[in-house]
């Protein structure tokens, strides 16, 4: 799959960022909470939208490994990423 939204969308109330994943045969919708943008890629908490797109752009590859890894766990269902999707789980 891949990322569609060159320009992710940051929520108004700025707890999210929305983006939407493609495959061959589907379309996702995905949003990534504040909170795991402040504890995977030390988001300040006073981020503006600009910093919270900054963050998202500088963690894209692995936003959209852990995306993807829930897209194939529930197949069709929108994905929500929270910190706990970006937990190494032994």
């Amino acid at each position: 799959m891949d990322l569609i939204d060159l320009m992710p969308d940051v929520a108004a109330d700025r707890h999210q960022i929305s983006f939407r994943l493609t495959g061959p045969r589907s379309e996702v919708a995905c949003a990534m909470t504040r909170e795991a943008l402040d504890a995977q890629f030390w988001l300040p908490p006073d981020a503006d939208q600009v910093r919270m797109l900054k963050a998202f752009a500088d963690g894209r590859r692995r936003i959209i490994a852990v995306a993807e890894r829930k897209v194939r766990l529930r197949p069709g269902e929108p994905v929500r990423l929270t910190a706990d999707d970006f937990q190494i789980r032994r």
